[in-house]
C-alpha cells in the first residue's frame, strides 16, 4: 500500500484579522488624508475663512467682542501654527470709558500647537505693532477691564511664553476713578531672544491726577518675571507742579499694587503744591525733601518710616490718606528743631519771602496795605470743605533769634470746614501757654476764635531780646488774650475782633542792660544817661498792662504799673485795622523829681515802623526793638522796656493782679483812680477820644 502524504495548508491571517487590519490602515489613511487636506486647505487659503469662527470662540472664553478688522491668518506652516491679525481688537466691559481693551495694528506670530492644549501658551515668535492697552478700574475697585469674567473673582489673562519678540508702538492708558488718576503711557520698543527680553524695559507717559498734569518715567527691571507672572521690579519718577516723586518697589504682578511696601521720595521747592495735586491744602513751606514707605490698603494709603525736612527744619511720623466718600488725612508727626521762618506760613507768610525780605514784605506779599505787617491771606475755604485731616505734631524746640520756644504740642481737626488748633500749648522761656484757636468757615465769613493763655513766665527770659537783663530780674509776666471775630484772613478776623488783652505783673525786681533804657522820668534819665549800669533793679509791686478791644481797635483799660518808688500809667490804644500805634505813657513818682510831670512819652506809628517822641536816639531804637516783634508783644515790650518810672499814688494790687479794667481800679485807700482813663483809646485825661485819633484807628484818611 502506498504512503499517505499530509496536505499542509499554509498558515495566514483569518480573513476577519485581515480586514481589521485593512480597515485600520485605511482609517489612517484616511485621517492622514483628512488632516493633510485640512492642512492643505488651511495653507492654500491661509484659513482666512475662519475668521468670524474665530472671533466667536474667542469672544465667548473672553465675554468679550472680538473683531478682526483686516486680513486673518490661521494655519500650520508647516508644522508651527501661524496666527496673524490685522486691525485685531477686543472690547472692553460695558462700563469702561473706551470702547477696547486691546487693539493692534499687526499681530504675526507662531504657537507651538501642543500648548494650546497642555501647559503654558508657547509662541516661538510674536511680532506685535501699534498696540494700545487700556485698563481700568471700577470706582469701587470690584472690577477692571483686564479681568476676563462676567463675575467677580474672574483670572487675569495669562500671559505665554514667547521665545522671539518683536513690540513697536505699544501705548498703555490706565484709568483709576478713585485716584481721579488718567495716565496715557508710552513702553519702548520690545526685543526678546531665547525667551528673555533684556535688562529693563521703559515706560513715559503723561496724564492727569485730580486735574493737575503730571510727567512720568519708568522702568520695569524686570520685564522676564514680569511675562512669566512673577515678581516685577518697578522704578518709577513722576514730575508734576515742580515737585519729583520716585517710587521702587516689587510688584507681584504688573496691576498689583494693593498691600506691597513701595519706597517713596518726594522733593520740590513747595510741599503745598505737592499735597493739591490730591485735593489737600497745607500752609507753603520752602524746600523739601521727604522720604517714606507707602502701603496701600484698600481705600487708605499709608505712609510709614516718614522722614525729611522743609526748610531748615525736620520732620518725622506716619501719614494715612483715606481716599473715601470724603478724603481724609490723619498724621502723626515730630519735629526736633523747627525754623521761626518755616513756621511763618502758618499765620499766612511766604516763608521764601520772610527768609529773604522780613515779615513786612511777606505781608505785602499776601494782598496787605504797605507797612502793614498782619497777612492778608485768606483761607481757602472751598478746598477746606472738600477734606478732613487730623493731626498731632510734637515739636521739641523752635529756633528763634528772641524768644526761646520748645515743648510745642499741637493738635489739629478739621472737619467739615472747621478748623481747630486745640487744644495747643507750648513752652517760653521758661513759661507755658496754651492755646484754642478756631476758624469756621462754615459760617460765612468765617467765624474765628483766639484763646491764648500765659502762665507765669520769667521776664527775664521772655524779654532777654528787648534789652532785659536775666541775671537779676526776678520778676515774672502772665497773661490772657481772648478775641473773636469774623474774616477768612489773620488781618480781617483781628480787625473785627471784639474780646481782651490783658498782662499782669506780680511782684519782683527787673533789670535792664542799659541805664537809659529803663527809666520813663526825664530828670531821672539825665541823671543816668552816663551810667554804665543801673545801681539796683527796678522794684515791681504789681502791673497790669490790658486792653478791650472793639471792632479791631484795642483801648488801654489800663496800663498801670506800682513800682517800688514811681507809677507809671497809659492812654490810647492801637488798631488791628490798620496796624496803628497811639500810646501815651507817663510816669509819677512816689517821691521828689526833679522833672516829674514832664509830658509823656508817645508810642505811635505802625506795627512794622514804630516811633517815639523822646530826645533819646538809643530810646528809639529800643522802642523799635520792643514794638515791631507782633501785635501783642507791641504794646507789652514797648512799656516793659520803660519801666523805672515817676510818681504817682500808689496802686491797690488787688484789682491788677485780678486783671480788672480801668473802672475797677484803686489807689492804696480804696480811692477809684483817675489816671487810668476809661477804657476808650482816649489819650487826654478826660478820657475824651479826639476825632483826629479816631480817624487815625479806624483808617480814615
Amino acid at each position: 500500500m502506498a504512503p499517505v502524504t499530509p496536505v499542509v495548508t499554509p498558515v495566514g491571517p483569518t480573513p476577519r484579522r485581515a480586514r481589521g487590519w485593512r480597515i485600520a490602515r485605511n482609517v489612517a489613511l484616511g485621517l492622514f488624508a483628512a488632516v493633510f487636506a485640512v492642512w492643505l486647505i488651511l495653507f492654500v487659503t491661509k484659513g482666512r475663512f475662519l475668521k468670524h469662527t474665530f472671533e466667536s470662540i474667542v469672544g465667548r472664553l473672553t465675554h468679550r467682542e472680538v473683531k478682526v478688522a483686516g486680513d486673518f491668518q490661521l494655519y500650520f506652516a508647516p508644522l508651527q501654527i501661524k496666527f496673524a491679525a490685522q486691525g485685531l481688537s477686543i472690547s472692553n466691559p460695558g462700563w469702561a470709558s473706551q470702547p477696547d481693551l486691546f487693539r493692534a495694528e499687526s499681530l504675526d506670530s507662531r504657537i507651538a500647537p501642543l500648548s494650546l492644549l497642555f501647559g503654558t501658551r508657547r509662541f516661538y515668535w510674536l511680532t506685535l505693532t501699534n498696540g494700545a492697552i487700556d485698563l481700568e478700574w471700577l470706582p469701587d475697585h470690584s472690577a477692571n477691564t483686564w479681568t476676563f469674567s462676567e463675575k467677580k473673582g474672574g483670572k487675569p489673562f495669562p500671559f505665554p511664553r514667547i521665545d522671539r519678540a518683536t513690540v513697536t508702538g505699544t501705548t498703555v492708558r490706565y484709568r483709576d476713578p478713585r485716584l481721579r488718576l488718567l495716565a496715557d503711557m508710552r513702553i519702548d520698543p520690545i526685543r526678546s531672544t531665547d525667551a528673555r527680553i533684556g535688562d529693563a524695559v521703559g515706560v513715559t507717559g503723561r496724564g492727569l491726577i485730580r486735574g493737575t498734569p503730571f510727567a512720568m518715567a519708568a522702568k520695569l527691571l524686570s520685564p522676564n518675571q514680569t511675562v512669566a507672572r512673577g515678581q516685577n521690579q518697578l522704578v518709577l519718577t513722576a514730575r508734576t507742579n515742580g515737585n519729583v516723586v520716585d517710587v521702587t518697589g516689587t510688584l507681584p504682578s504688573l496691576a498689583a499694587f494693593e498691600g506691597v511696601p513701595l519706597q517713596t521720595r518726594a522733593r520740590g521747592r513747595d510741599l503745598s503744591t505737592l499735597l493739591a495735586v490730591i485735593g489737600v491744602v497745607i500752609p507753603r513751606t520752602r524746600d523739601y525733601h521727604l522720604k517714606a514707605q507707602l502701603v496701600q490698603q484698600g481705600p487708605q494709603y499709608r505712609f510709614t518710616h516718614l522722614s525729611g525736612t522743609f526748610g531748615d527744619s525736620d520732620v518725622a511720623g506716619v501719614l494715612t490718606i483715606t481716599n473715601g466718600t470724603r478724603l481724609h488725612l490723619d498724621s502723626t508727626l515730630t519735629t526736633r528743631r523747627l525754623d521761626i521762618v518755616d513756621a511763618a506760613p502758618f499765620i499766612g507768610y511766604n516763608p521764601d519771602i520772610v527768609a529773604t525780605q522780613g515779615a513786612q514784605a511777606a505781608a505785602a506779599a499776601t494782598g496787605a496795605a504797605p507797612q502793614r505787617l498782619l497777612p492778608d491771606a485768606a483761607l481757602p475755604v472751598a478746598t477746606m470743605r472738600r477734606f478732613d485731616a487730623d493731626l498731632k505734631w510734637r515739636i521739641a524746640a523752635v529756633r528763634s533769634r528772641r524768644v526761646p520756644i520748645s515743648d510745642v504740642d499741637l493738635t489739629l481737626a478739621l472737619k467739615d470746614g472747621r478748623l481747630a488748633l486745640s487744644p495747643m500749648s507750648f513752652a517760653m522761656a521758661r513759661g507755658n501757654v496754651a492755646a484754642d484757636v478756631v476758624f469756621d468757615t462754615r459760617q460765612r465769613p468765617a467765624a474765628d476764635r483766639y484763646d491764648i493763655r500765659l502762665a507765669p513766665t520769667p521776664m527775664g527770659r521772655l524779654l532777654a531780646g528787648w534789652g532785659v537783663a536775666e541775671a537779676g530780674t526776678t520778676g515774672i509776666v502772665k497773661g490772657r488774650i481772648q478775641l473773636s471775630g469774623r474774616g477768612d484772613s489773620v488781618h480781617d478776623s483781628l480787625a473785627s475782633a471784639h474780646g481782651r488783652i490783658a498782662f499782669v505783673l506780680p511782684a519782683g525786681s527787673m533789670w535792664t542792660r542799659n541805664a537809659q533804657l529803663s527809666e520813663l522820668d526825664i530828670g531821672v534819665f539825665v541823671q543816668k544817661m552816663f551810667e554804665k549800669e543801673l545801681k539796683e533793679p527796678v522794684q515791681i509791686n504789681c502791673g497790669l498792662i490790658g486792653f478791650t478791644v472793639r471792632s479791631g481797635v484795642a483801648a488801654a483799660d489800663p496800663i498801670l504799673i506800682d513800682t517800688s518808688k514811681n507809677v507809671i500809667t497809659g492812654r490810647g490804644g492801637f488798631s488791628f485795622r490798620n496796624e496803628t500805634v497811639d500810646l501815651a505813657v507817663r510816669a509819677d513818682g512816689k517821691q521828689f523829681s526833679l522833672f516829674s510831670g514832664q509830658s509823656p512819652v508817645g508810642i505811635g506809628g505802625t506795627f512794622a515802623h514804630p516811633s517815639l517822641a523822646v530826645i533819646s536816639p538809643q530810646l528809639l531804637a529800643r522802642a523799635g526793638a520792643g514794638l515791631g516783634l507782633a501785635v501783642v508783644a507791641t504794646p507789652l515790650a514797648g512799656i516793659l522796656a520803660f519801666v523805672d518810672v515817676g510818681d504817682a499814688k500808689a496802686a491797690a494790687c488787688g484789682p491788677v493782679l485780678a486783671g480788672a479794667d480801668a473802672r475797677a481800679q484803686r489807689t492804696t485807700k480804696g480811692k477809684p483812680r483817675t489816671d487810668v482813663g476809661n477804657g476808650t483809646p482816649a489819650k487826654s485825661g478826660d478820657g475824651g477820644e479826639t476825632k483826629a485819633q479816631r480817624k487815625k484807628f479806624l483808617g480814615i484818611f
